[in-house]
């Protein structure tokens, strides 16, 4: 294969960054099973694999990984449903998993006793099938009847099927829909709500469910009623159904006009009408008759002109004030609206309601705590915090369907997770489980640390490393970040990171950078669209920031991302290749003039922008990794890696930049994995190899 015509095409597309590409070279690649593109994968498979697998320490780094991945004394994560705990296990012997539940007493104990539901593994043998398990959603009230997903492979698109919890079998003749990225809810117990692909005319430009129907039992597909019908342009339309304790539901249609900007409608019995709800809002669920959400923007309510919320309030208001009011009507409730505020340096991240209680997580400088609020009417909110440790990261598990129980996690970059089981109306609150520690945390402190970015912002990041450290440049560091989509990047116990970097001598970054919701949606929209660059800056601004203090070098700095920070490492890898000597590249985006053309690409716009407007063209092609890969840089060896079955973030972004890479003569590593899904890791198994490979080649580049 001759690469010349490549390469020129490469440097004309640098020099006229302005133009927004419909094609690009080696376009064949993103044809995901041809014969062609598959001889390609398989070849750059085996060239990679050998450097790899062969290294003489791939095997301990993958066998550490399959036993924390595997190990039976894990948490197993729990999920309440009527009286019973359930929870999704995975080891060596249930290699595709097993469904499971057991009672709240029994799942208090050290060795609850576990009734398998579902066995994935006998299912998919049965079968012969390669099911991935992608979860249940189950009737409330009754607790009797739930839709199982089940996906090929790991892919977003998911069968699902009617189960029986009290036979534990698939109902015969049951609810079941083939496969397709679609949303599915219980409407009653003999109906769905739904939105998938119906046919011609019924998915928008990302490839998701714009008609949103009805779905009696018995009914065939073709069968459905239309309610609801968003727009080609829509990033998708999807039924929400929430009931509260008190037996209220409401039957949400919300019509997502791009990734952050969604139209909430509401189902009612005089057909479909919007709620008075600003565009940048995220709803969390029903609290008495009061729909639960906050505003991600700042918002003032029709009726109440003279108050305004700031972006990142958590509200609560009555359904009957959200809706249209009749002309002349004059809508008014005592209800305090307003849950909570956040000062600037904090953020709500998770939110979940029980019975009598709103429970969320807050935020305050990356260090998180939980607290419950109490409606007191006219009187406002007031909270409680339940109980927790210092500096950790926490979340929310699962909240019970009839009461006031919610468990949540709370743990540290070395203080390994403990669950806790609350209730939150009374405040009692105490660990149920603590992971066992899986590596020796005694041997780092972590450290939290302020780099100035190029605008003269702060950002804030953690800086795990080992005890009694000399600040010669000499420890070999890996330093990951996000920074999109609101996503925060906090101090979690990580165990793979633990045992395979921090173990072994490595010293472990977290950068908070802009287009995380750290500090909350201002955090975000700084770096949105246009001001993307601002995000990059701030890693570098890191980056350096870590160089000048001695902390590490260039020659030992390495760094890591996946999906869209995948895209912030080829960033990185194209603008600063001084700053690095591994790049760990995975599920990424990397052609961003053609984002948009790959399923779910167009979706993501409202972070990214439209590569097919002039004007955001210009900017978007300013920081492509694709389009600025250039002929003569000394680019650090990278390791790429994806999923051919990666259906949210399609392959063939990796695949053409590192066929780029090899037009250019520039080394790197490539691995397709053809299994696993966007989150490439079906399995524990897979999943070790994965970590394994990952933690070889970052060993190779940072320690040798």
């Amino acid at each position: 294969m001759k690469f010349s015509a490549f390469a020129a095409a490469a440097v004309l597309v640098c020099a006229a960054p302005a133009i927004a590409l419909t094609e690009t070279p080696f376009e064949w690649l993103e044809q995901v099973d041809s014969e062609r593109s598959m001889d390609w994968v398989r070849a750059e498979n085996a060239k990679s694999l050998p450097v790899l697998t062969g290294d003489a320490r791939f095997a301990g780094l993958q066998a550490d990984a399959l036993a924390i991945l595997s190990a039976k004394d894990r948490i197993p994560t729990p999920a309440f449903h009527g009286e019973h705990v359930y929870n999704f296990w995975q080891d060596a012997a249930h290699v595709r998993g097993v469904w499971r539940r057991t009672t709240l007493a029994s799942y208090r104990t050290e060795a609850p006793e576990w009734e398998t539901v579902l066995d994935l593994d006998a299912l998919a043998a049965a079968e012969k099938a390669n099911w991935v398990w992608k979860g249940a959603d189950c009737r409330p009230v009754t607790h009797d009847r739930c839709l199982i997903q089940l996906s090929n492979g790991g892919k977003d698109a998911v069968e699902i099927r009617e189960f029986d919890l009290t036979t534990r079998a698939f109902v015969p003749g049951g609810f079941r829909l083939p496969e397709g990225k679609q949303t599915v809810e219980w409407l009653d117990a003999d109906t769905l709500i739904m939105t998938r692909d119906w046919g011609p005319g019924t998915t928008t430009e990302s490839g998701y469910g714009m008609v949103v129907k009805t779905l009696k039992r018995g009914q065939t597909l073709d069968q459905a009623v239309e309610v609801f019908r968003g727009e080609t342009r829509d990033v998708s339309a999807s039924p929400r159904v929430l009931m509260d304790g008190q037996g209220h539901q409401v039957v949400l249609l919300e019509r997502a006009t791009d990734f952050f900007h969604t139209q909430t409608n509401v189902l009612t019995a005089d057909g479909v009408k919007q709620l008075g709800l600003p565009e940048r809002v995220s709803v969390y669920g029903l609290l008495d008759g009061l729909l639960v959400f906050k505003v991600e923007e700042d918002w003032r309510a029709y009726w109440a002109a003279t108050s305004k919320f700031a972006a990142g309030s958590l509200m609560a208001a009555p359904i009957g004030i959200l809706l249209p009011a009749d002309q002349g009507e004059i809508v008014i409730s005592n209800q305090a609206l307003l849950i909570f505020a956040p000062g600037p340096r904090q953020s709500v991240d998770e939110v979940t309601v029980t019975e009598n209680r709103v429970v969320a997580s807050v935020y305050d400088n990356v260090r998180g705590k939980v607290f419950a609020f109490r409606n007191k009417g006219e009187w406002g909110w007031e909270h409680a915090e339940l109980p927790g440790v210092e500096n950790a990261a926490v979340h929310l598990v699962d909240a019970s369907d009839v009461d006031d129980q919610v468990f949540y996690t709370v743990e540290g970059f070395i203080t390994p997770t403990q669950l806790m089981l609350a209730d939150a109306a009374t405040g009692q609150s105490g660990p149920i489980k603590t992971l066992p520690a899986r590596f020796d945390g005694s041997t780092h402190v972590v450290e939290q640390k302020e780099a100035v970015s190029k605008d003269g912002t702060k950002i804030p990041y953690f800086v795990i490393h080992p005890k009694g450290h000399r600040h010669d440049g000499k420890d070999p560091t890996l330093l990951h970040a996000y920074g999109g989509f609101q996503l925060s990047k906090l101090p979690v116990y990580d165990p793979l990171v633990g045992k395979l970097w921090l173990e072994r001598g490595g010293a472990y970054v977290v950068a908070n950078i802009r287009g995380g919701g750290e500090f909350g949606p201002a955090w975000h929209e700084a770096a949105l669209k246009a001001n993307r660059q601002k995000a990059y800056d701030d890693f570098y601004a890191v980056a350096e920031d870590l160089i000048r203090r001695k902390i590490t070098s260039p020659r030992r700095l390495g760094i890591y991302g996946r999906s869209n920070g995948g895209l912030l490492m080829g960033v990185a890898m194209t603008q600063r290749p001084d700053l690095w000597n591994a790049v760990v590249v995975e599920s990424p985006l990397l052609d961003m003039m053609r984002y948009h053309l790959l399923p779910a690409g167009a979706s993501w716009i409202g972070e990214y922008g439209d590569p097919t407007l002039p004007g955001d063209a210009a900017w978007i092609a300013a920081y492509s990794p694709f389009q600025n890969l250039k002929a003569g840089v000394p680019y650090p060896l990278a390791y790429i890696t994806t999923s051919t079955k990666d259906d949210r973030v399609h392959p063939g972004h990796a695949r053409k930049f590192a066929a780029l890479l090899a037009s250019l003569g520039s080394p790197y590593l490539y691995f397709e994995n053809t299994d696993g899904g966007h989150a490439n890791g079906a399995d524990p198994t897979a999943n070790a190899r994965r970590w394994g490979m990952h933690y070889t080649y970052l060993t190779r580049q940072l320690m040798d």
